[in-house]
């Protein structure tokens, strides 16, 4: 038995939407890591970026549970002496770019490295419903329907 290893000349990308409202952000995290590097597919290769590309609409609307909303935080330091700062989800989520939590859980998500930037590359994601990828012809993903977890019931 011989293992088969892709090829980048062989790879076929496509392209997937996936609805955020009412999504639990982490466990929505963890389906577009398997997207983007291709585990959801049987010519998986490591080393290759094999995934498909994804676009991701209403981004302020995703869930998070318990009190994390509210308590997790995200830090960043301004290369300044003293200079590190903070904001909370809800700050971030009720701000400006909605979509930076949803790509950052994503980035934490997959293995560090150039392989791991060029596929997040791959990520589209949109606050709100429109998004300009119509002449791709994505593929709905109802991520909601393959299990009861995966939307937060209000």
């Amino acid at each position: 038995m011989n293992t088969y290893n892709i090829k980048q000349t062989e790879v076929k990308k496509n392209w997937v939407l996936i609805d955020a409202n009412g999504l639990v952000l982490g466990r929505l995290a963890t389906h577009i890591a398997a997207i983007l590097r291709g585990k959801n597919k049987p010519i998986f290769t490591p080393h290759v970026d094999c995934g498909d590309n994804v676009i991701v609409i209403n981004a302020e609307k995703v869930h998070l549970t318990g009190l994390k909303r509210d308590k997790k935080t995200y830090y960043w330091h301004t290369g300044y002496p003293g200079g590190i700062k903070s904001k909370t989800a809800s700050d971030v989520l009720d701000g400006k770019f909605p979509e930076r939590v949803i790509i950052k859980a994503v980035q934490r998500m997959l293995p560090g490295g150039p392989l791991s930037r060029r596929q997040l590359k791959n990520l589209k994601v949109y606050s709100g419903s429109e998004h300009p990828h119509q002449a791709q012809q994505p593929v709905i993903d109802d991520f909601a329907y393959q299990n009861p977890k995966n939307a937060r019931r209000a």
